[in-house]
């Protein structure tokens, strides 16, 4: 069992991990005396020159205050609310998002089974309507991908490239939900845009929340046109911050200097490592292929469930799947070698 005098590092989600202290460095440097609000100030500025450096000089850049607002706010700047957006049925942003979609947006989601949480151009075929339907269906507006997928698997630069082909062809906009988008771009072995909008995702959801900030995501229009109102669109999503400032400088901290993917491969060494433990044990399997911090264990179900309550109160999530248990344990930027092999050692108790 884990010292309860010591700081506990689980493997629920990454999304318990603390800030790292250059992101609390950079909102303590911005603190000081007043400055304009709402976006207006000299941090945010410096956020926009940053990203156009990484995206390229026609995108915009807006701070959000979380996630789940990030990929509502940019899918209603790119779809009206009697349209439908095409998904993969295990992305985040159908099976994490309550309603938010729908309720906020008014947008219909389109869900397709796939075997590894990536849609392909011939899954998304799969959801495209027949026009003889109208006007009783929602017309399909928006392809949106999650990189990496719920499952951990990246999406690779002509997988993406192929999508966005794919979506040109059909009159579709392409979004990225990019929550983990710095663990993707470090195995990738690229910038950020080189995991996104360098192959054709014209809208991403900049995710930072599970990556060492202590709040705020961003939305990245690759091409201004699209981007025409998002100040006040943002403002009418409830996502707009009046000292932004705080949200600008955490953003910029990570994508300045690279500190961001430094944490993202520390993250994925963590899982690999685990991984390559895990293969490994009696009786446990990997359930998936581990490409980022994300790692997907199998074992027999009554062993998973004593496993998953020794790790309160950080249990991961457990899916029961017949007689078998599938664990989900993520590794964060903190996660040292030392937690890793804690969580090994629990996974390798057996029930007497």
């Amino acid at each position: 069992m884990p010292d309860p005098s010591e700081p506990i590092r689980g493997f629920a989600s990454d999304n318990c991990s603390g800030a790292h202290p250059r992101v609390l460095e950079a909102i303590a440097a911005v603190n000081d005396g007043h400055t304009p609000s709402y976006g207006a100030d000299p941090e945010t500025a410096r956020l926009d020159a940053l990203a156009r450096a990484e995206f390229g000089e026609s995108s915009r850049i807006f701070p959000m205050l979380n996630g789940t607002g990030a990929n509502v706010a940019a899918l209603r700047a790119i779809a009206r609310p009697h349209q439908a957006v095409i998904c993969a049925e295990t992305a985040h942003l159908t099976i994490d998002e309550t309603a938010a979609p729908e309720a906020i947006a008014g947008l219909k989601l389109l869900g397709a089974p796939t075997p590894d949480g990536k849609l392909t151009p011939e899954i998304a075929a799969t959801r495209l309507a027949d026009r003889a339907d109208l006007p009783h269906i929602a017309w399909p507006a928006v392809i949106t991908i999650s990189q990496p997928t719920e499952l951990g698997t990246v999406y690779r630069p002509e997988e993406i490239r192929a999508l966005a082909d794919f979506a040109g062809e059909h009159d579709l906009v392409l979004h990225m939900d990019g929550a983990r988008i710095f663990n993707a771009a470090a195995f990738l072995g690229g910038g950020l845009a080189a995991a996104s909008t360098d192959h054709g995702v014209d809208v991403l959801s900049l995710g930072a929340n599970k990556n060492g900030v202590v709040f705020g995501e961003a939305v990245v229009f690759a091409d201004p046109v699209p981007a025409q109102g998002f100040d006040v669109l943002r403002k009418g999503s409830l996502q707009l911050a009046s000292k932004m400032r705080f949200l600008s400088a955490q953003i910029t901290a990570l994508i300045e200097n690279d500190l961001g993917l430094e944490l993202a491969a520390t993250a994925n060494a963590r899982a690999a490592d685990l991984a390559d433990r895990v293969s490994a044990l009696e009786d446990i399997v990997l359930a998936q292929s581990v490409e980022a911090n994300i790692v997907f264990v199998a074992m027999p179900l009554e062993r998973a469930r004593d496993f998953v309550e020794r790790q309160a109160p950080h249990r991961p999530l457990l899916f029961e799947v017949g007689e078998a248990g599938l664990i989900r344990l993520v590794c964060s930027w903190d996660t040292t070698e030392e937690d890793v092999q804690r969580v090994v050692a629990d996974l390798e108790v057996r029930q007497a």
